[in-house]
């Protein structure tokens, strides 16, 4: 049933009492599911029609949608979708390192749910969290549940997520869990069902809150008289917690948050979640364990790290003893874990708890476990690998959901399957039942959702979180993950078939929670020398990040400069020619086998044009911006939205931008250079964010050291060749020369229209003042590596002597020929400039990313 569109009645109309229009043209819930917005429990015969009340939740919610009312609302949802994009807030499906993320999508309006809803579900979550508690319990410890068949073997020792090298392990801390989430429906009776849990690696907890602030400042009003509970206070319990429990042993608890890396689906989370609880967002390759204990590796060398908020998949956890051919994890975890020696939340091991077949043991289990029943109910749930369970599951078929016992294939609805497909479903059950477990198939609830200017009614499924609050205690945060069906006949509500989410507003008949994150007042000299640490591995991506953003505009300002001559005055040069052929070779903007320009301009000019956007070779300008953004996504939370937006908006505009420039395959240089002139804007102000925008510490010195060492090479060798092939004694390779330096303004101020080699080599080799010559870039590097190195200040610590130093320098004698009429000292000064940004490479990798102890004493030496 539609509604009548918003935008069909006048202005004075959609902005007059607002709960009665809503109420008059929402149309009601689907035949049989609960209608939130009316608090219907009724039968599908019974299901109100629009024009119904409604409840006084909701109808205060849209009494204070402000002043422009339903008018308002198609301006907010826009402002949503542009946050969303502004904000950076992604979600995967697919990981793929070369497609771009899809945004997040969040719904206008909140799920509201009241406090006397909230209590029945907070009262069976606790319940459930503390049965999943003794579950972990005893099955790493005593096995008393198989023991007495109250819980299968197979569902335990069959499960994948069963971890056997744990067994008999107690966990630091003395707890298993931390985290848990449970997936819940409402019922057409209105009651509240539990559909599935998570224990292994619970995600949504960063997307909630990312919903919460955008959805409660555009209805600022209605968030305030509502009384929504905040959820501050539970985020604040969480850390809390793993850090009062982690085994510091009388340190400074440093607790990380493990990823699995930016080609998560989750990442955005990952990061987010890092930033709000202040935590060190580490991936596998940044943890070593030595000694059965696990080490950060930093840029200072290796600390402790005595927690881990993991939200990787418990079998990528130490390829020793789980998968070996796992990236992700530290060899030598799970012993680390067993000595006692760091806490994990949650306990690896947990995944079994996952399995929809538990569901329809845990009455039993509460009664053993707890002497209690259930309070919050699960769907009907048949393990096929009991006889009896089999037997009742198979008529259920049509009207059920069959769903893997273990991690494997996806849930399949009955009702969607024919005849000829429900009896191949049996036909499968009953040759492996175990493998198979049915569930009840119920309606889920709908909620009211904005769309096309109209009220539309979507289901809906509700993700609760349960965290360790203190000493075995436990809380709910007030709130959780909403997610909607993506159509109005939906019954589906998953990110990954295309739903959506909303925020969930908690209403509270007591006091709104104000904690915050924010810290509390501390002394001054707490934080004399507190400092951000860098990981190797975020030092490392940081180098490489200004390693190929110099790359990039280097690359590309060669490419427009070759272009450019190609089509200008100066296309009869043949020294320029050949310096231009041999340089774009060199840095890879032309294919081997390209003939150089002297002898086809035509064939090589196609060629650098097409040569451009391909990934596939190495030093290609799009294989540079492709290197770069991924380097970006590795350190994401190091950087502002501005600039991660910027680099998303590069590397977007210039392969849609070269796309053009193909057209039919007769590729355009006007359109190319328009495209590299636009990337050359880009990148400027990448560089000009990473200069400003960034806090000098050792992560930007290795970013700036990056950027240098690139440059110092590309120019060293630049300017070699130039003087190779006689380009600087030709009157256009010399301005080309001066242009590639990005020096053509400071060297026609200087110098008017002189042309000498003294002239040349004083700007672009001597200058102290020009950022882009050789003695400048130099100086700069030499600078940085001494503040890396915590040298004081005026000493050069070793690594620094490998950049020649440009107080040696003398332009009498850079400009001095040999018999043979070469610039001798010259060239051997540029090969060693380009000698020593290989080798200043090797050795930076070696002393702050590798942490080997033969390869810091190597170096040392």
């Amino acid at each position: 049933m539609d509604s009548t569109p918003i935008d069909s009645l006048s202005g004075a109309d959609a902005r007059q009492a607002p709960a009665a229009l809503a109420a008059a043209l929402a149309p009601p819930a689907a035949p049989g599911h609960h209608d939130e917005l009316r608090g219907s429990a009724s039968p599908a015969a019974a299901t109100p029609a629009a024009g119904q009340p409604l409840t006084p939740a909701w109808s205060r919610f849209f009494q204070h949608l402000g002043t422009d009312g339903f008018a308002d609302l198609d301006r907010r949802t826009a402002h949503v979708a542009r946050q969303v994009r502004d904000n950076g807030v992604t979600y995967n499906v697919y990981a793929d390192a070369n497609g771009p993320q899809r945004p997040w999508s969040v719904d206008l309006f909140p799920l509201i749910v009241t406090p006397q809803s909230w209590q029945q579900i907070e009262t069976g979550v606790l319940q459930r969290v503390r049965l999943m508690e003794g579950l972990m319990a005893d099955v790493y410890g005593p096995q008393r549940l198989l023991a007495a068949n109250l819980l299968p073997p197979a569902l335990v020792h069959g499960h994948s997520g069963y971890l056997r090298p744990l067994h008999g392990a107690r966990p630091a801390g003395g707890r298993f869990l931390h985290i848990a989430a449970f997936d819940l429906a409402r019922g057409p009776d209105g009651q509240w069902w539990v559909v599935s849990q998570r224990t292994q690696a619970p995600s949504g907890l960063g997307y909630l809150l990312e919903n919460r602030l955008l959805i409660s400042r555009l209805f600022p009003e209605a968030f305030g008289e509502l009384r929504v509970q905040r959820l501050a206070a539970s985020y604040r319990a969480l850390v809390d917690s793993l850090r009062a429990t982690s085994p510091a042993a009388g340190e400074e608890p440093r607790v990380v948050l493990l990823t699995p890396g930016p080609y998560n689906e989750t990442y955005f989370e990952h990061a987010y979640l890092a930033r709000y609880l202040g935590l060190t967002l580490v991936e596998g390759s940044d943890l070593t364990v030595r000694g059965e204990r696990l080490y950060l590796k930093t840029l200072q060398g290796l600390e402790p790290v005595h927690g881990i908020l993991k939200r990787l998949d418990d079998e990528f956890l130490d390829p020793l003893e789980l998968r070996h051919d796992s990236r992700l994890g530290m060899p030598g975890l799970l012993q680390a874990i067993r000595a006692g020696h760091v806490l994990v939340a949650n306990a690896p091991g947990s995944a079994f708890l996952e399995s929809t077949a538990l569901l329809g043991f845990l009455p039993a289990l509460s009664r053993e476990l707890l002497g209690e029943e259930l309070r919050l109910p699960s769907l009907a749930t048949w393990w096929c690998g009991e006889q009896a369970a089999l037997e009742a599951a198979l008529p259920q078929l049509a009207a059920g959901v069959v769903k893997p016992t273990y991690p494997g294939a996806g849930a399949v609805p009955g009702r969607s399957l024919s005849r000829s497909e429900l009896q191949e479903v049996a036909d499968r059950i009953v040759r492996q039942p175990e493998d198979h477990t049915v569930q009840a198939w119920m309606p889920l609830s709908q909620m009211p959702t904005w769309s096309g200017g109209r009220l539309a009614p979507r289901s809906l499924v509700l993700r609760v979180f349960a965290v360790a609050d203190g000493d075995q205690g436990w809380r709910v945060l007030p709130g959780g993950l909403t997610r909607i069906a993506g159509t109005a006949d939906g019954d589906v509500a998953s990110m990954q078939s295309g739903g959506s989410s909303a925020d969930t507003w908690v209403l509270t008949e007591g006091e709104v929670d104000t904690t915050t994150l924010l810290q509390y007042e501390q002394p001054a000299a707490s934080f004399a020398h507190h400092q951000r640490v860098v990981t190797s591995r975020a030092g490392e991506n940081l180098f490489w990040l200004g390693r190929y953003t110099e790359r990039t505009e280097n690359t590309a300002r060669l490419a427009r400069l070759a272009l450019e001559s190609l089509n200008g005055e100066d296309q009869s040069s043949l020294p320029l020619l050949a310096w231009l052929s041999d340089l774009a070779a060199e840095h890879g903007l032309v294919l081997p086998a390209v003939p150089p320009a002297t002898q086809s301009r035509r064939v090589f000019e196609r060629s650098l044009v097409a040569t451009l956007a391909d990934t596939r070779t190495a030093t290609s300008v799009g294989f540079n911006l492709r290197a770069l953004h991924q380097a970006a996504a590795a350190v994401r939370e190091r950087l502002s939205l501005e600039q991660w937006n910027l680099v998303q908006q590069a590397e977007q505009a210039f392969f849609r931008g070269c796309a053009l420039s193909a057209g039919d395959g007769d590729y355009s240089s006007v359109e190319a250079l328009r495209v590299l002139e636009q990337l050359s804007g880009h990148t400027a102000a990448m560089t000009g964010a990473q200069t400003d925008r960034m806090t000098r510490d050792d992560g930007w010195r290795l970013l700036s050291t990056g950027r240098h060492l690139e440059r110092l090479g590309f120019l060293a060798t630049a300017l070699a060749l130039a003087f190779d092939h006689g380009a600087v004694a030709d009157e256009s390779g010399f301005e080309a020369v001066v242009a590639l330096f990005d020096s053509t303004i400071t060297f026609h101020a200087r110098y008017q229209k002189r042309h000498d080699i003294a002239a040349l080599l004083d700007l672009l080799v001597l200058d102290g003042e020009n950022p882009r010559s050789l003695g400048w870039v130099a100086t700069s590097l030499r600078g940085r590596l001494a503040r890396l190195a915590g040298s004081a200040p005026g000493e050069l610590p070793a690594i620094a002597h490998t950049v020649p130093d440009p107080q040696a320098w003398s332009l009498a004698a850079l400009c001095e020929r040999d018999a043979a009429g070469r610039h001798a000292r010259l060239l051997e000064l540029l090969g060693r400039c380009t000698d020593a940004a290989y080798q200043l490479s090797d050795e930076l990798t070696a002393r702050y990313f590798i942490h080997s102890a033969d390869t810091r004493h190597s170096v040392g030496a």
